[in-house]
């Protein structure tokens, strides 16, 4: 490791003014980050820790939907998340170990958008709201491809808001030695409509599967699926699974999910 300065902001717009000193980084849980310096893959000179900041830490509801503050761990979601949103706290709940799940926050897996990150999924696949220290991002707008974003350099995600479904749920085919997806799959059925959601599997990190949700729309059963499938054109080909095969695995994920949330 090198040498670093740690800025420990007590609130959002001190977290601000600190992201504002050159060459200052955003450190939420650091689970990915931290590594990465290790690696030298990044060498910033400051360090704003994000964890000790109050008011981007808890789990309510706000009418339909679960607001979870941007430096809330994964083991906070599954345990308060239960209640309100089972799809979600079960997602939670299979995050990496529990060191990870301790450690990491819902901000930082959504800021950092690893293409095999659960959260992503659950994000995409609720329609979610990510909220930042400037601006509201729709789900659909904020993710841009592998580890991109729509967030700007200094900007905070303070919260995301996850409208509640009818019902839902998330399958993972994990890689047992990291734990990342090597597909997931996020199903959300709400009154009007479905949305299938995938990670892990693509190019372009996660994707809403249109022609699922189209269909599940119509049959919210397993065998709605049947017959289609997701071209292998763009997947991810690596000594894990080829893209034909994670493309299969999408459909069979999305079947074990429609089945499981029913």
């Amino acid at each position: 490791m090198y040498d670093f300065d740690v800025e420990l902001p007590k609130s959002v717009a001190d977290a601000v003014a600190a992201l504002g000193r050159e060459e200052a980084q955003a450190l939420g849980g650091g689970q990915t980050l931290i590594p990465t310096l290790k690696q030298r893959l990044a060498s910033p000179s400051v360090l704003v820790a994000l964890s000790g900041i109050g008011e981007l830490k808890g789990v309510c509801m706000d009418g339909g939907a679960l607001v979870i503050g941007g430096a809330t761990t994964h083991a906070t979601v599954a345990r308060e998340a239960a209640a309100h949103y089972p799809g979600l706290a079960d997602l939670a709940s299979h995050i990496g170990d529990p060191a990870v799940r301790n450690r990491g926050t819902i901000g930082g897996s959504l800021a950092n958008n690893d293409p095999a990150a659960c959260y992503p999924a659950a994000a995409l696949g609720s329609g979610a709201t990510i909220k930042t220290n400037t601006r509201e991002i729709p789900a659909d707008d904020y993710f841009q491809g592998m580890f991109t974003t729509a967030l700007q350099e200094g900007e905070i995600i303070t919260s995301v808001s996850f409208p509640v479904p009818q019902a839902s749920n998330y399958q993972k085919f994990l890689q047992p030695a990291s734990r990342f997806a090597l597909v997931g799959v996020f199903v959300a059925k709400y009154a009007d409509d479905v949305r299938v959601a995938v990670t892990g599997a693509s190019n372009d990190g996660v994707f809403r599967w249109s022609e699922a949700e189209k269909a599940l729309s119509s049959d919210f059963s397993a065998k709605a699926v049947d017959g289609l499938s997701v071209s292998a054109e763009n997947m991810i080909a690596d000594l894990h699974g080829t893209a034909a095969y994670r493309a299969h695995i999408v459909g069979v994920m999305t079947k074990r999910a429609v089945a499981a949330a029913r």
